[in-house]
């Protein structure tokens, strides 16, 4: 029979501090990169989620007509933590920044023009306002993604995400 030997202070102390360590490490997940084409399901099409429009001159937007596909989610990233690109469309402003908005693919996209389809518009907010003189600026918004479709005044969104970083997207 193995007799174990009693572990000596500097072996317990290592050993606490890596059982210390190692939950904090379990917890702090990779945020996954992901791309606009990513949040269209797999087995659809790009081509398929464009749709036909009309231009509303009483109320110079564009209204755009988006078939079935356009409101299909990727829910295989539901509750994922993701990294995303785009442009800030804002929505919820104070005096420090905004702290509400759509995260769009391109710049521009507003009701202006045709805005994307439903599953190419994420809802972001935010604790720490984005400074409103930087909304020009193309962003990367880390935090985990919700597939939920939701209609604002300006369009109907399919994700949301609690940022919990945004920062300038380096070229």
């Amino acid at each position: 029979m193995k007799t174990q030997l009693p572990l000596t202070r500097r072996q317990f102390g290592c050993l606490a501090l890596a059982t210390t360590a190692l939950p904090r490490a379990a917890l702090a997940m990779p945020f996954q990169e992901l791309t606009w084409e990513e949040l269209i399901p797999p087995g659809v099409p790009y081509s398929e989620i464009i749709g036909e429009g009309a231009l509303d001159e009483q109320n110079d937007t564009w209204k755009p007509i988006f078939d079935e596909n356009a409101t299909k989610l990727n829910t295989a990233l539901d509750g994922a933590s993701v990294k995303l690109p785009g442009y800030i469309i804002p929505m919820e402003i104070e005096a420090e920044g905004v702290t509400g908005f759509i995260l769009v693919p391109y710049t521009g996209a507003c009701i202006h023009v045709p805005p994307p389809p439903p599953n190419q518009l994420v809802y972001v907010t935010t604790q720490t306002p984005w400074p409103s003189n930087k909304l020009w600026d193309a962003i990367w918004v880390y935090g985990r993604l919700n597939a939920r479709l939701q209609s604002t005044e300006i369009a109907e969104i399919g994700y949301e995400i609690v940022a919990s970083k945004i920062e300038i997207y380096d070229w």
